[in-house]
This record gives structure tokens, C-alpha cells and sequence, in this order.
């Protein structure tokens, strides 16, 4: 290395963002990704080890996938060799391809090539890779926030480990700002400093499992924000959200607030006030609300608030839970507020709802004995002999596929649960009972 690149270095580790400053030297240093990186697991055992294999780091932005990357560079034995796929080319493949194969000719150990967002290769640049991962020339580590099984060459994936990273939790972020602002020697611990525990929840939480998002925020805080009178930098929540660029709401996921939005939420959905159901909507989604929880809340207001009274609310609903859990976020705002706005426009009966809640008092309330026999199962050997099935009549033998005959039990003789309404569909429905019963 010579002068010039190490005063680039010098100044790289004194002026780059803190998010690249933080980035850890040691796997132990890695917050989060216990699940691949856990004491003990494959990729933690192979790192310790520097066997490594070709790899595939696949996740959203700011998981870890570089911190890995780097961590590795940093324990190998083998040279490590960095490429961005948004600007590196064929030519710059076949450079490192001939260096690595000079090394190994002169017995100078093996080389890995790192390729930041891979999935921006297209095919011709991934397929000349695919030789020299074969035979070994190089090691290959990718890092991509697409699915690599749809965006990487077929043939580079089998023959690479896959690792998912997941979105960090609440808790590894809340460990990484609180390193930020105390480390003296990566991170801000230089400067007097403080966050309080709202700020640091606040940030934690929307950084929505991001940690370049959490530590740029509060990089922008600490070198943004006037000292008090006693020099000391006061992070507090307004600081927060306007660093992260997300003004702060109240609602607290696990407090009334929560309640009090998802009842006003599915309130407005039955009260066929479509824009209030939006609004709301817009509010949890936001605010981070876990998005399978409203879809739970659309499918439950289209069986209970809206029923038969448009059948296709329900499977409306239900194809947005599975698309939302299929899409994702943020995109899945979109299916979510299609779900809310069917079923906040739609026919209204709670029938459905009503009946089977009348049938489950009577089913405690009431002590019945017996189902009427001809209604028992007759399909096995003796249970004609029982009296079973005997005596029951066949609907689709009659008119209209309809024949007057006791379904309930005899204690239960009279009883009506589900009362037809002409709300929508279940208009149709009643005159359809009307019809077939004889009673136009």
C-alpha cells in the first residue's frame, strides 16, 4: 500500500458514514441473524473455519448482507476481491478471474469475489462467472435483495449455498444505535451525547428492521441537533422523527391506542363508510401494524358484518390475505386497501353472525337428546335395524329440490336462527325460501 492509499484509508475510517464506520471486523460483533450466524451454525462454523463454499447473502436492505461480506474479507486467509454489480462489467470479472488463477498457479491461496447486488448482473456477465466458480478458481459470495431463485442464473445458484437474512428485530437495532452513540472508537462516543428511551424505541421500530436506516438516523441527529447548556446533545423523540423522516402518531401497538384505531377501523367498514376505513387503514399501516393482523380484521368484518349479503366479500377478503402475505409490504397497501373498500361498499347483514351465536346459547342452554333418526347415519351394517335413516326424504326427489320435513330436534321444534334479510344477496336468498317453500 502505498502513501496515497493509506491516507484514503485514514480518511475512509474517519469520515465515511457511521453506518459503514459500525460495520463489525468479528462475527461475535454481529448483532442479529442468529438464525445463520448463531454460535454454532453452519455458515458461523465455516467462517470460524475459512472453509468457505460459494454463497448467495439474499434479504432486504440493510440486514447485514455487506457486514457478512465484510466479515469475512476479515478472516479469510484467502485475497478477497469486491465488485459492485451496478457498475462492474465482463472485464472486470475476467481481471479478477486472471488474478485469481495466478495466485493459485503460484500457490498463493484461493480467491473470493464479492459481488454487491448480483442480481443486477444480467445473464451473458452471470454466466462468466459460472466456469470459474466450477472449477474453483474463485469463491463466489453474492448479495442480493431479490429472490435469487427467480433473479440468479439457475446454474450459479445450484451450486451456492442460499442464506436468508430477515429484517432485524426490534431489539438488534435498539443494540446497534445505543453501540452509535457510545462507541468511542467506530461510533459517536467521542461526542456527549444522549437518547432517550422513546427516541430509541421510536427510531428502533420504524426503522422497520433496517439498520442503515436507524444509524443514519441518528447519525443525521447527533451532528444536526444544538447542545444544551451542559454540551451534551439531547435526542429526543421530535429529534427522532424528523431525522427518520417519519412524523411521530400515537399508537402504541400494545396499548389502547392499538385497540382504539383497529375497533374505529372495522366500525367504519361495517358502517359502509369507505373513506373512513382508509383513513384508518393508512394510520396502522404507518404506524407498522402487522399487516396479516388487518387482513385477519377485513376477513372478520366480511363474515360477520357483511355475510350473504355479497358472498364474494369474504373471498374477496381472503384472496387479499393470502396476496398480502404473498407481496408483501409496501405493495401490499395497495390489496389491503381494495379489501377494505370491497367490503366497506358491500350489502350489509350480520344473519350469519347472529344465528350462529343464538345456536351456541341453545346448545349450553338447552339439554337435547337425540338427532331425529331418519337424519342418522344409515351407512354402515345394523343401523337400519337401529332405525336409522328410515323414513327420510330425499330433497332432490321433489319439486324445486325442496322437501318440507323436522331438521332439528324435537326440544328444538319452531326455532329460528337465521333471520333472511333483503340486504343484497340475501334478498334473493329469502324470495329464493319463498319460492321453493310455496309461500309467494
Amino acid at each position: 500500500m502505498d502513501l496515497f492509499d493509506m491516507m484514503r484509508e485514514k480518511t475512509l475510517e474517519t469520515e465515511s458514514p457511521l453506518a459503514a464506520r459500525l460495520r463489525p471486523t468479528t462475527i461475535e460483533e454481529v448483532v442479529g441473524q442468529e438464525h445463520i450466524i448463531g454460535k454454532g451454525k453452519l455458515l458461523y462454523r465455516a467462517i470460524k473455519a475459512d472453509k468457505l463454499g460459494s454463497l448467495i447473502f439474499y434479504g432486504p436492505p440493510g440486514t447485514g448482507k455487506t457486514t457478512l461480506a465484510k466479515v469475512i474479507a476479515n478472516t479469510t486467509k484467502s485475497e478477497f476481491v469486491q465488485l459492485n454489480a451496478t457498475v462492474a462489467g465482463k472485464k472486470d470479472i475476467q481481471k479478477v478471474v486472471e488474478e485469481a488463477s495466478s495466485r493459485l498457479g503460484m500457490t498463493l491461496g484461493k480467491t473470493i469475489l464479492f459481488i454487491d447486488e448480483i442480481h443486477r448482473f444480467n445473464k451473458a456477465q452471470q454466466d462468466a462467472l459460472l466456469p470459474y466458480v466450477e472449477d474453483g478458481t474463485i469463491t463466489l459470495i453474492g448479495a442480493t435483495t431479490e429472490n435469487p431463485y427467480f433473479e440468479v442464473n439457475n446454474a450459479l445458484v445450484s451450486r451456492s449455498r442460499i442464506f436468508e437474512l430477515k429484517p432485524l428485530s426490534k431489539e438488534a437495532i435498539r443494540i446497534l444505535i445505543r453501540r452509535a452513540v457510545t462507541d468511542k472508537e467506530k461510533g459517536m462516543g467521542n461526542i456527549e451525547a444522549h437518547i432517550e428511551e422513546d427516541a430509541l424505541d421510536f427510531l428502533a421500530d420504524r426503522a422497520n428492521g433496517d439498520a442503515r436506516a436507524a444509524l443514519n438516523a441518528i447519525e443525521l441527529g447527533i451532528l444536526t441537533t444544538e447542545p444544551n447548556g451542559q454540551g451534551i446533545i439531547h435526542i429526543d423523540l421530535d429529534v427522532a422523527s424528523e431525522c427518520i423522516q417519519k412524523r411521530v402518531i400515537h399508537y402504541d401497538k400494545d396499548g389502547d391506542n392499538h385497540y382504539d384505531t383497529i375497533s374505529a377501523f372495522i366500525k367504519s367498514m361495517r358502517g359502509s363508510d369507505p373513506d373512513a376505513a382508509v383513513y384508518y387503514l393508512a394510520k396502522m399501516i404507518y404506524a407498522g401494524e402487522d399487516p396479516k393482523f388487518i387482513a385477519r380484521r377485513i376477513v372478520i368484518c366480511a363474515a360477520e358484518d357483511v355475510g350473504n349479503a355479497d358472498p364474494n366479500a369474504i373471498q374477496v377478503a381472503m384472496a387479499a390475505a393470502d396476496a398480502v402475505n404473498f407481496i408483501g409490504m409496501p405493495e401490499g397497501r395497495i390489496i389491503l386497501s381494495q379489501a377494505a373498500t370491497y367490503v366497506a361498499c358491500a350489502p350489509k347483514s350480520n344473519a350469519a353472525y347472529v344465528a350462529i351465536n343464538k345456536a351456541l346459547e341453545d346448545v349450553k342452554r338447552i339439554q337435547v337428546h337425540t338427532i331425529p333418526p331418519y337424519l342418522q347415519d344409515a351407512s354402515y351394517g345394523g343401523a337400519r335395524d337401529l332405525g336409522h335413516g328410515i323414513g327420510y326424504q330425499y330433497a332432490h326427489n321433489f319439486e324445486n329440490h325442496y322437501v318440507d320435513q323436522q331438521y332439528l330436534p324435537d326440544e328444538l321444534v319452531g326455532k329460528e336462527y337465521y333471520h333472511i334479510t333483503e340486504q343484497g344477496y340475501e334478498k334473493t336468498i329469502k324470495e329464493h325460501f319463498k319460492k321453493i317453500k310455496g309461500n309467494d
